[in-house]
């Protein structure tokens, strides 16, 4: 009996080690995952929105050491009255307006600040049209009616056979994605523990097997339909995202803050919701596609492509919001007004009639009550028409 329980007592003290030792390897991996499971947490989801290198994997953009100086400031614009019960009731951290090319109201809320990199969310689907934008012209890929599984033979037999790249730039896959933020069990949740446990974006997009549509035929937002288009441009070009976007887009654009994109566990751009930098870099991406893909004196995406994605031609309802290649078109929207949007209220709104830009972030846990969204346009259409 001694001897059993002498090695019953060892037994149970390597265990200890042995747990001890795996807490202390897996360690980063469970600070991530705990740090997820909190990341919309009332009391913390201000400072993590401003602070997601904390918590994730990143990779910072490596941007030239000659930039142009910042966008120039113009007279401070005197914003409508209402606009600054919409920023409590919103919980707006940053509100940046342009009008004319110059900055006309500039503000920072809930303890943040100009400098705060902040979380795009999925602002950053724009941001990766864009480059599609770019590289399409430059002759790496065919066409967006080539299939996806052309430039990323890996989604062979994956729910995303028989898709075009145009059908994914649409939202169109068909592709079976639950994509309820408030689910734990959702598709969009299960990705966001891929990420933190440093898993692979690119074997979870392969993962994917069941569709609920033919491509093409159907419009159901589905956040992971963007990172097989980064799929597509890497293997189009043999190179990562965060290259070429510090190449074709951000350097060209002449940031004043390097941004980062959160990353998987390869190193891999989380390119459907990770990008983060200031406000006013935002503003300038806005600015940039007002002027149909011009800015700092240069043609930075080309100007067909600019037109292209963002007019609503993916098959939205009826009376619904508009969609382009990854660029919101809002209901009633005139010619030339569109908008990048992310959860928990991120925006770029461009006005190009009005010659107006505004970008917003926010820490809104409400974004998805019914009325937000258009509620939200409201206000940016008012702000445009004031100023």
């Amino acid at each position: 009996m001694r001897t059993i329980l002498k090695w019953a007592l060892r037994l149970a003290a390597l265990l200890v080690v042995v747990a001890v030792l795996a807490g202390i390897w897996k360690r980063e991996e469970l600070t991530r995952l705990m740090a997820v499971n909190s990341l919309f947490a009332a009391e913390k989801i201000v400072s993590n929105f401003s602070h997601m290198d904390k918590a994730f994997l990143t990779t910072e953009l490596n941007l030239p050491d000659a930039r142009p100086s910042p966008l120039p400031k113009g007279p401070e614009a005197t914003l409508p009255a209402q606009t600054q019960d919409w920023i409590t009731a919103r919980d707006v951290t940053a509100l940046v307006v342009i009008k004319n090319g110059q900055i006309v109201h500039e503000s920072y809320y809930k303890g943040t600040s100009p400098e705060d990199r902040r979380i795009s969310w999925s602002v950053a689907k724009s941001y990766l049209s864009a480059l599609m934008g770019v590289i399409l012209a430059d002759g790496s890929i065919a066409s967006i009616d080539d299939p996806v599984t052309k430039y990323a033979p890996s989604l062979k037999g994956t729910a995303y056979e028989g898709a075009s790249i145009r059908n994914v730039l649409n939202m169109s896959s068909g592709v079976t994605f639950d994509e309820d933020y408030l689910d734990k069990s959702s598709d969009i949740n299960r990705m966001g523990r891929v990420l933190a446990l440093g898993g692979t974006m690119d074997g979870f997009a392969e993962s994917l097997s069941d569709t609920f549509a033919a491509p093409g035929q159907t419009w159901q937002y589905v956040s992971i339909d963007t990172h097989v288009l980064s799929m597509v441009i890497r293997g189009a070009t043999g190179r990562s995202i965060s290259d070429l976007m510090s190449e074709k887009i951000m350097g060209p654009m002449g940031l004043e803050v390097a941004p980062y994109y959160l990353t998987d566990g390869v190193g891999v751009a989380f390119v459907l919701g990770g990008l983060n930098m200031i406000t006013r870099d935002y503003a300038r991406m806005g600015q940039m596609f007002l002027q149909r893909g011009r800015l700092n004196g240069q043609q930075i995406v080309p100007a067909d492509w600019v037109d292209a994605s963002t007019a609503a031609t993916a098959p939205t309802a009826q009376d619904a919001i508009g969609y382009g290649f990854q660029w919101w078109v809002p209901k009633g929207a005139d010619e030339g007004e569109f908008m990048a949007r992310g959860v928990y209220g991120q925006y770029i709104y461009i006005n190009r009639p009005l010659g107006v830009v505004i970008a917003t972030n926010a820490a809104d846990r409400k974004f998805r009550e019914t009325g937000v969204s258009d509620a939200n346009v409201a206000m940016f259409r008012a702000i445009a028409n004031a100023l």
